[in-house]
């Protein structure tokens, strides 16, 4: 056993023992609570904490900034629902199917950008182009039920992924965020994951040193659209509806982004601290304003305006950047 892997293996140990402790602590939680309103508060901070943490995986540990994540959460939920509705799956095997469907497309579109070197905001715009595109093939194509949506029947029982109560949701998506952070605890502490963030840091310093970026790349969107379908799959069985707008739309995708970026890029608990701080901010919003149109995406933008400004390690690295900024003004 080297030196490095000596020191590595102590930190990896306590980063799962977090974890252990994070996932027993709200299964705990949640099963005390007896609120639905709690229940539904806490089930979609944790959704809200599953896409923050898909996009996290691209763009925190790869570098590679996507405004079009909604792209495979679209692709997971129309896969969940089409082979429910059409293809009479049951949902625990669609999910599955919803998943690999999501991670294709992020080949896919990883394979035509990363090939011709888009990066930065090309990259970014490319994506959000895709997701354009595939709003307007599901607006128009009649398996997607076109402009009016699709609804899945309610077969309430968990053997079809339909619990009687929000608890059964809740537990669910935790045990997808849960798994969220096992892979990014794998990407912190694996060959791949060194990798990815070296291509990030420098990639023509990776590749001199005979990482193929090209290959790290495409593992890293292929992954973070998978995580990003499961939470397109879980959306459509908590909500028995998608449509295009809700599937490809802006919001998602921002949500997924504001949430990484607020919390802390590159880090392991950044995006759920980030997410569950959005989701407080959007409740409060919410009572004050009422159903104001819009008023969710004005906050997103103002708040991640202030944390580039002020915080731009996020949440996660608050108390170093304001001791930096402290000591900048002493100076």
């Amino acid at each position: 056993m080297t030196d490095g892997t000596r020191t590595r293996m102590p930190a990896l140990h306590k980063e799962l023992l977090r974890i252990a402790i994070f996932a027993v602590g709200v299964a705990l939680l949640l099963n005390v609570l007896d609120s639905g309103v709690a229940l539904n508060f806490v089930m979609m901070a944790l959704y809200a904490a599953l896409l923050a943490q898909a996009w996290n995986i691209l763009g925190g540990y790869g570098g590679q900034f996507s405004f079009g994540h909604a792209l495979f959460f679209g692709t997971g939920a129309y896969v969940q629902a089409i082979a429910q509705i059409d293809g009479g799956l049951n949902p625990w095997l669609a999910m599955p199917l919803g998943v690999l469907a999501s991670a294709g497309v992020g080949v896919f579109v990883g394979a035509l950008s990363f090939r011709y070197g888009l990066k930065g905001s090309y990259f970014a715009l490319v994506t959000l182009a895709f997701a354009e595109v595939f709003r307007i093939v599901a607006l128009s194509v009649p398996f997607t039920g076109a402009g009016v949506g699709l609804m899945v029947p309610l077969r309430e029982g968990f053997g079809n992924m339909q619990f009687g109560s929000r608890r059964g949701f809740a537990l669910m998506v935790l045990g997808l965020v849960v798994l969220a952070l096992l892979v990014t605890c794998w990407l912190r502490h694996s060959r791949f994951g060194a990798y990815l963030q070296a291509v990030r840091d420098n990639e023509d310093a990776a590749r001199a040193a005979g990482v193929n970026p090209f290959r790290i790349k495409l593992g890293a969107i292929a992954l973070s659209g998978g995580f990003m379908g499961a939470g397109g799959a879980f959306y459509v069985q908590a909500f028995q509806y998608i449509d295009p707008g809700i599937a490809y739309g802006a919001h998602t995708s921002v949500e997924a982004l504001v949430g990484a970026i607020v919390g802390g890029m590159g880090t392991l608990w950044g995006p759920l601290i980030g997410a569950l701080a959005l989701h407080v901010l959007a409740d409060l919003t919410r009572n004050l304003f009422g159903q104001l149109p819009g008023i969710n995406m004005v906050i997103y933008g103002v708040v991640l305006v202030l944390m580039i400004l002020f915080a731009p390690r996020g949440l996660g690295g608050l108390g170093r950047s304001v001791r930096e900024l402290w000591k900048g003004r002493k100076k």
